[in-house]
């Protein structure tokens, strides 16, 4: 069985930490057994790159990271990211300087990923070689593909609080410093009407039996990834199945701030209307399956919907939401 999941930080990790439970792979699965076909199961994970960013002369990948911590035993679990058992010695010393940007929390542990990713990328590797090179380390367990190897960040246009005045700040800045919490007009996918998809990720959907949609944030986890070209065109032909996991339940998000993401493009946080906006494939979306909250309603013509539990409280009980879809969809292990 291949599985592959569009995938975005906290809750995306968290999904494949579900997958990896059902499939019975885990960290250490060896990574060259999977690439030569000897396990039963191979899990790949095509990851959101829009939150990128450089910072301190450190380029950031937060959810590459998130999940690579996540999936490799080394995230921490009370925040959901960064290391665990993280010190912020280098984050005060460049706050005694005055250095800018205050406003993000950048870990001692987690900088050492950030020097190692900065240096080779310098050296001009690719950002995929680059992350293969860093699960080295981390043995996930899962090949983790970054959405493109192209820089491709999210933008977003506010109000600036202080002048008024219109204009485009990095996701990060709206999301780590300003929470969402300024009047926002729209998101913008910078670089990715050039960009290509990263090495794999075209065939890690089409190739696939199964392909999945985490309970990520559409609009700005998922969404950055479908706004690179070739990505919504592989998921629309793969022969797999196309099972989608909703992020909204009861009108909330499972985790962040995804309500207010669809907000800004005009879509209501229901299950129905998120499943609305991702479409079905049948039509001109992407879409065959849809795992809803219980006590949740979406109708979508051509997308079959199931209700089932969708809180990730552990990965065993992740694992029997990743079952239910593969049930829906017809899939045996």
């Amino acid at each position: 069985m291949k599985i592959t999941v569009l995938v975005g930080g906290v809750g995306g990790a968290r999904f494949l930490l579900g997958v990896q439970r059902l499939l019975g792979l885990g960290q250490f699965t060896d990574q060259i057994s999977a690439a030569a076909g000897d396990l039963d199961h191979v899990l790949t994970a095509v990851v959101n790159i829009g939150d990128d960013a450089w910072m301190h002369g450190v380029r950031i990948c937060p959810d590459l990271d998130t999940c690579m911590y996540t999936l490799g035993g080394g995230i921490d679990p009370e925040r959901g990211w960064g290391h665990r058992n993280e010190t912020w010695n280098a984050k005060e010393e460049l706050a005694a300087y005055g250095v800018q940007p205050d406003w993000f929390g950048l870990g001692d542990r987690d900088l050492a990923t950030h020097l190692v990713r900065s240096q080779m990328l310098r050296a001009g590797y690719p950002l995929s070689a680059v992350t293969e090179a860093l699960c080295h380390r981390w043995t996930p367990g899962a090949t983790l593909l970054p959405a493109s190897d192209d820089r491709c960040e999210t933008h977003v246009v506010i109000d600036d609080p202080d002048t008024g005045d219109r204009k485009a700040i990095h996701f990060q800045e709206w999301w780590v410093r300003y929470r969402a919490r300024v009047t926002t007009h729209s998101f913008a996918f910078v670089g990715s009407e050039t960009a290509t998809a990263g090495p794999g990720v075209v065939d890690a959907i089409t190739d696939a039996d199964v392909v999945m949609l985490a309970p990520s944030n559409p609009v700005v986890s998922i969404g950055a990834i479908l706004a690179i070209p070739g990505v919504r065109a592989a998921l629309r032909s793969t022969p797999a199945p196309v099972i989608g996991y909703s992020p909204i339940i009861s009108g909330k998000p499972l985790r962040g701030m995804a309500d207010e993401c669809l907000s800004v493009i005009g879509v209501e946080s229901s299950s129905h209307a998120v499943a609305r906006h991702y479409g079905a494939r049948s039509a001109t979306g992407i879409l065959d399956y849809w795992l809803i909250s219980e006590g949740d309603h979406a109708e979508i013509p051509g997308v079959t919907v199931e209700p089932i539990p969708l809180l990730m409280s552990d990965p065993s009980t992740t694992a029997e939401m990743v079952r239910a879809g593969l049930e829906l969809a017809g899939v045996t292990l």
